[in-house]
């Protein structure tokens, strides 16, 4: 069947999943979309709550540039490990499964953390948060793919790069208030349990693939890359193939690495800017909330605006989006650098404009691309591990950095906008 007969076609069949229905593939494939992006909005409150939080948590357990660097890196690299693992399972015992046991984890663990009293206390159980919620990207992902075509996936995952602009904004305001208003601890308890609730309602609204409520998937050009990679045999995909597939695709291995340089200032900026604008500026931690608040708008309100115009106007090619990209970015990042840290209005516009370029990337997309919706989980997680790995050595460098050289945070802010430069021409050579 035809992706558009197969798009606007009721079905009148038993589902293997309950009564007979008659929803069209439109319906079932929003659901599919809308779903992961209305759970989504909710999984950073268990993911990146250290963030907003940390000069409080700074201040009453007396931690150092170099502990609060490594408390970030057990979180990163612990989500970074479940990518590489997640995917694969979740491709082998079910997508919207494994994104539900994640969600409900995420939430135990982020408790548990709200206990600790030193380093490792607190570096354990939130690496282990960062593991357990990996789960929620990668199969996510893919359930996506399985509904969405790459002529129209530049379109969905600008939608899901929304919500995650949004999960950032929603926890940025959410911690930040519980932070601020009951301590940090409070922040770590109560608002997780919010993605367990929207795990299990994900579970519940969407499935996995066309197939499960008795529609014909959707079909790939068999001459584009992406239709090509689909043409591989179900021998390949068994147990590790995915994962050779993968790394031995040139194509691949330096999108994996762009994700990973986006990743040093993504979450560099995510990590410090508070710290910067807090011990810099000499700004209060209400005001620091308010001043870098402005970071996770400009990531809301980009992807849209990027994966439409990919779709619409660039034949769905992804590099043009990730080049601009990574030269705006680098741009702001210069000016961030030499600006006064004490002028909030000027912090706050840098940080919009520099969160918005940041969110024009389109790099999760052509990793999906590459690698088709059969291997989407797996293609997904190692991109998104890769990215995890780079930003937990920023957290561990920066930290150094700013500590053994009393804070030159110019130093910090220049080498991100050389990162900026250096994703740009790795991409340039991935032209699909």
């Amino acid at each position: 069947m035809s992706t558009e007969q197969s798009h606007t076609s009721p079905v009148g069949g038993k589902s293997p999943l309950g009564p007979p229905t008659t929803v069209s593939y439109d319906q079932w494939k929003l659901r599919a979309l809308l779903g992961f992006a209305g759970f989504y909005l909710f999984v950073y409150m268990g993911r990146f709550a250290l963030w907003p939080a940390a000069p409080v948590i700074r201040e009453d357990l007396g931690f150092t540039h170099v502990e609060i660097g490594i408390i970030n890196a057990s979180l990163l690299w612990g989500f970074g490990l479940g990518d590489l693992v997640h995917g694969r399972m979740a491709e082998a015992y079910g997508l919207r499964l494994w994104v539900m046991l994640g969600a409900i984890s995420t939430s135990v663990f982020a408790f548990i953390t709200s206990f600790a009293t030193d380093i490792w206390t607190f570096a354990i159980p939130w690496g282990l948060a960062g593991f357990v919620n990996a789960s929620a990207w990668a199969p996510g992902i893919s359930l996506i793919t399985q509904w969405w075509p790459r002529t129209q996936r530049g379109r969905a995952m600008g939608v899901t790069g929304l919500a995650a602009g949004g999960a950032m904004l929603t926890m940025w305001l959410v911690t930040g208030w519980v932070a601020s208003e009951w301590g940090w601890r409070a922040a770590f308890r109560y608002p997780p349990l919010l993605i367990a609730v929207a795990g299990i309602v994900y579970f519940l609204v969407v499935r996995d693939r066309p197939a499960d409520v008795g529609l014909e998937p959707y079909e790939e050009d068999p001459d584009s890359y992406t239709g090509r990679a689909e043409a591989v045999s179900a021998e390949q995909l068994k147990g590790f193939g995915p994962y050779k597939l993968l790394m031995t695709n040139w194509r691949f291995v330096a999108a994996s690495h762009v994700k990973g340089l986006e990743n040093v200032v993504r979450y560099g900026l995510t990590t410090w800017v508070p710290l910067y604008y807090f011990e810099e500026g000499g700004l209060s931690i209400e005001s620091t909330v308010l001043v870098t608040v402005a970071l996770p708008v400009g990531y809301l309100t980009a992807p849209l605006v990027s994966g439409y115009i990919s779709d619409k106007f660039l034949g769905s090619r992804r590099r043009p989006m990730t080049l601009a990209s990574a030269f705006i970015s680098a741009a702001i990042l210069v000016v961030i650098a030499f600006a006064p840290a004490d002028n909030e209005f000027l912090g706050a516009f840098l940080l919009l404009i520099g969160g918005f370029a940041m969110s024009l990337t389109l790099i999760a997309a052509t990793a999906v691309d590459i690698g088709g919706r059969h291997m989407a989980a797996t293609a997904s997680g190692v991109l998104d591990a890769h990215g995890y790995l780079y930003a937990g050595a920023q957290a561990l460098i920066f930290s150094v950095i700013l500590d053994a050289s009393g804070s030159p945070w110019e130093i910090v802010f220049i080498s991100m906008a050389g990162v900026r430069l250096l994703s740009a021409g790795i991409i340039w050579r991935v032209r699909i």
